[in-house]
Parts: C-alpha cells; sequence; structure tokens
C-alpha cells in the first residue's frame, strides 16, 4: 500500500470506530490476523475472534470515543497514538457495570499485508482503566 492508501485505511476505520462497527473494524484485518490486547486476555488469532474482541469492548462502553492523535507509516508498519475514553455502563469482562469513566493513552502498532491488518499490538494501561472503572481497588501511597 502507499503512504496515501494507509492514511486512506486509517481515516476509514476511525469512522468505524465512531460507529462502533465491530464488523468493519474485525474486516480489516487479515482472516488469518492476529491481535494481542490486554482486553483480549492476550493475543487472539483470526477474524472471527478478533470480531469478538471489538463486539466486547463496545458492549462494554457503548459511549467509548477515540481522539486519534500520530499516525506513523514505515513501510508496510504503522503506529497510531490516541487517547480514549468512556463509561462502564454496559458491563465489562462479565461484570455488572459500574457506572464510571475512563481515560487513558493508548498506542495501537500494526503490520499490514496484502492490504489488511495482519498483526496489531495494543499498548496500554489495563490495570489503571480496570482501577478508574472500579473493577480493582488500589490503595492510595
Amino acid at each position: 500500500m502507499t503512504r496515501d492508501e494507509i492514511v486512506k485505511f486509517f481515516n476509514r476505520r476511525h469512522a468505524a470506530y465512531a460507529r462502533l462497527d465491530a464488523e468493519a473494524l474485525a474486516a480489516d484485518h487479515a482472516e488469518d490476523g492476529v491481535l494481542e490486547s490486554p482486553a483480549a486476555g492476550g493475543t487472539v488469532s483470526g477474524r472471527d475472534a478478533i470480531v469478538k474482541v471489538y463486539r466486547g469492548w463496545f458492549a462494554g462502553f457503548p459511549d467509548v470515543t477515540v481522539d486519534w492523535k500520530d499516525l506513523l507509516i514505515d513501510g508496510d508498519r504503522v503506529v497510531q497514538t490516541a487517547t480514549m475514553s468512556g463509561t462502564d455502563t454496559g458491563g465489562f469482562m462479565g461484570l455488572p457495570p459500574t457506572g464510571k469513566g475512563f481515560g487513558f493513552p493508548i498506542v495501537y502498532m500494526f503490520t499490514l499485508k496484502t492490504g489488511l491488518i495482519a498483526h496489531e499490538r495494543r499498548v496500554y494501561d489495563f490495570t489503571g482503566m480496570l482501577i478508574q472503572i472500579g473493577l480493582l481497588k488500589a490503595k492510595p501511597v
């Protein structure tokens, strides 16, 4: 993909994320694609597993928003920085909703192959997010 094609690809993904369109987002992954994410419990493989991660996230946080920042492109490797926020109104990880919000910086790292995402890794403070929404307790220092 050219740089311009990659930018268009990610702009389309941003619009799908704003619509909470799990199917459109998963369709951007290769059939045998890999997704690494704390919310996925580690690593999942295959588009069917990847769509479940998107669906679970959107069900738990139906007001989730992403403020997209830098899009760094180096050949078939792409890094996207963002700030994500939302409220646990749908329940997360099989637990009842807490009604509490979260916000954190997040980094997405992608490897593209034949116009699709072959590998995606998400890096963010999952423990901090669980504390923010009240699923974990932490002692103040």
